[in-house]
């Protein structure tokens, strides 16, 4: 039975991936970085598109597909140069596609009136250049190409060897296409197995298509090399059938079939070995249900050990031992699988540095390193509006115009840098640019005029203060209003984004030298360590990771300050929270929780400490809210439900 839904996710996601394939290979193409191999890239991805697009059904698509990939076929030639102009037009495509591809994950289908205009705009494009040499559909043989074997009518003859991944759930689809996809590029003779049994998936390992093509060895490479397809073998030549091929029966396979040679088998079975691995799909929303399932075994392997100690059965303690270790073990693999590589947002950053440059007639230069470094799905999906500002501001506020620059003694293009990697239990992602910086003396003055400082605190605020403006909500300092900037919103927004993710932000400036954002992120929200007290008879949990030390102090080391009071410890004057607004007044308490985050310290007052727990963290429901102070909650063995404190808010 036809599975179209499945078909159409399988659609969806592998075209996403030939779509951003494109992308990023028009950018490198437009920067001149090694362009015979951005054109093969987007060459092949163009046409897997187109063909996966025919197989489906969607002809708007597919349409669009084709006539860039006539454009494409003129660049690979030589034919065209690639600029600006020519860039925004099949970035436009790309986006078209981008359309094209969400309607039908919504589960609808493209239609013409989203791409016509581009269609024809592409063809008269081609046809403009097609006028000065052969036609833009052929691409051209390669130079370094050996000779092919002709027929009796000169045109070349090709055998290609070609396995479909054993892993694959649509043999015959992979099969069909190839076939679809060849017959673009010549006519194709014969194959071994029959066409049939192929486009009906009944064959096993490598299988044989004699084609008669003009179009060159590369190009037949760039086809023969799919989406879970491996070219085992493309020689020049072969031997004509005598007459239209007869279709051999399944049993005689075998006989007919040439045998590869040991080579080439030794090098399918690897390529075959290790595509078994790598090529899984898993839905995101089992992964969901199957955390759901290890967080509970967590819960209920901490209620176990609460029971195992009241009754202290030695066989009971030893068998929840070796369970605890297991889900310990799932636990981590679970959070191993979840984890994602940034690269997966920060793919998409340089078509925006692109856009905003040409906007502002800037010339940036982005750097990415540390793409690969790992993040929870869940926080991923908060990230990338954030980074998607961060980075626009960075060239629209923070790099200068050319000749700005050249005045400045710096060199015309700026520097725009993002990286990522790991520290301790942490992810830090840096956005630093080396333009223009942020005028401390311009943000007093700012701060004054909305009113967010008086003139007397403005006088003598820190610089961290007045860096700590740019987060304010309306604050802006761009002179002029445009659609990128200036408008007032923005860096509050990514600081409650960031702050939602129980990450924290952070800015460095420097006139004239540029300016540097710093995001800390955990790796992962949904299990962690926590130490378990009680403010005022009421129990709450406190992430380790912000913990620096317990510790009992006099009455008369307290001392009041203002509203406030600090106590000093360790030579350290650290404030101190009695959170009698979170949980009440309570009774006067000698014990003190000291707290860290971003290198800043304070403590708070509790009635005892229990010890440490491995809890499940829960966000607060949208019906219950934000609720500053509360990061979310935990349900612990006994049942209770224990709130989390946000340190973030505190300090």
């Amino acid at each position: 039975m036809f599975d179209e839904e499945g078909y159409r996710k399988l659609f969806v996601e592998e075209s996403r991936e030939n779509h951003e394939n494109i992308v990023n290979n028009l950018l490198a193409l437009e920067t001149g970085d090694d362009q015979q191999t951005a054109i093969d890239e987007i060459f092949r991805s163009a046409h897997t598109l187109k063909g996966m697009s025919a197989s489906m059904g969607f002809d708007a698509m597919e349409h669009l597909c084709h006539s860039m990939e006539d454009v494409f076929s003129l660049i690979r030639s030589g034919r065209r140069e690639v600029d600006a102009s020519l860039t925004d037009l099949l970035l436009t495509c790309t986006d078209t596609i981008e359309e094209m591809l969400d309607a039908i994950e919504s589960g609808g289908a493209p239609s013409d009136e989203q791409s016509a205009s581009l269609v024809q705009e592409l063809q008269a494009f081609a046809e403009e250049e097609g006028e000065e040499g052969p036609s833009p559909g052929a691409a051209p043989p390669a130079e370094t190409t050996p000779e092919p074997v002709e027929d009796a009518d000169d045109r070349p003859l090709y055998t290609l060897t070609v396995a479909v991944d054993p892993s694959s759930t649509m043999k015959d689809v992979r099969a069909m296409l190839l076939l679809q996809n060849l017959e673009e590029l010549g006519t194709i003779l014969s194959t071994v197995p029959a066409r049939e049994l192929l486009e009906d998936g009944m064959f096993d390992g490598p299988f044989e298509v004699l084609i008669e093509s003009e179009a060159g060895e590369d190009a037949l490479r760039t086809i023969a090399s799919g989406t879970e397809l491996s070219l085992i073998a493309l020689s020049a030549g072969g031997s004509l059938p005598a007459a239209l091929p007869i279709t051999p029966p399944a049993e005689s396979k075998e006989a007919q079939t040439p045998e590869p040679s040991p080579q080439q088998v030794q090098r399918a079975a690897k390529a075959e070995k290790s595509r078994e691995i790598k090529n899984i799909r898993v839905d995101i929303q089992r992964l969901d249900r199957m955390m759901n399932l290890v967080e509970d075994l967590v819960i209920n392997r901490g209620r176990l050990e609460q029971i195992a100690k009241k009754h202290g059965i030695k066989e009971f303690d030893e068998a929840l031992s070796m369970v605890g270790r297991s889900v310990s073990d799932l636990q981590n693999l679970m959070m191993g699988i979840r984890m994602m590589p940034l690269e997966r947002i920060f793919n998409r950053l340089p078509r925006v540095v692109r856009d905003v440059a040409n906007h502002d007639g800037k010339e940036v230069e982005l750097t990415i390193e540390g793409g690969e470094t790992e993040l929870d799905r869940s926080m991923m999906d908060g990230l990338s509006d954030p980074l998607l500002h961060l980075i626009r501001n960075g060239v629209n506020h923070g790099i200068e115009t050319p000749e700005i620059r050249k005045a400045s003694g710096k060199p015309p293009k700026g520097s725009l840098r993002l990286t990522a990697r790991r520290d301790k239990d942490n992810v830090v992602i840096e956005i630093e640019d080396d333009g223009a910086g942020i005028d401390h003396e311009r943000l007093r003055r700012k701060g004054v005029e909305k009113g967010l400082m008086a003139p007397e605190a403005a006088a003598n605020a820190t610089k961290e203060e007045l860096v700590g403006l740019l987060f304010e909500p309306g604050f802006s300092t761009a002179e002029t209003i445009t659609d990128i900037s200036g408008r007032g919103v923005g860096l509050d927004v990514v600081k409650k984004t960031i702050e939602s993710l129980k990450g924290t932000i952070k800015v460095e400036t420097e006139v004239g030298r540029g300016t540097r954002f710093e995001l800390v992120l955990p790796p992962t929200m949904a299990i962690i360590d926590v130490m378990m007290v009680h403010i005022n008879g009421m129990r709450c949990a406190i992430p380790i990771s912000n913990v620096v030390e317990v510790a009992q102090t006099r009455p008369e080391a307290i001392h009041r300050i203002g509203n406030s009071e600090a106590i000093l410890l360790r030579d350290q004057t650290l404030p101190m929270h009695r959170l009698e607004d979170m949980f009440g007044r309570a009774e006067k308490s000698n014990t003190l929780v000291v707290l860290q985050n971003d290198g800043r310290r304070c403590c708070i007052v509790v009635d005892t400490v229990d010890g440490q727990q491995e809890v499940v963290v829960k966000p607060l429901s949208s019906i219950a809210g934000n609720c500053r102070g509360i990061s979310g909650i935990t349900i612990p063995g006994d049942g209770d439900v224990v709130p989390v404190l946000d340190v973030n808010t505190m300090i």
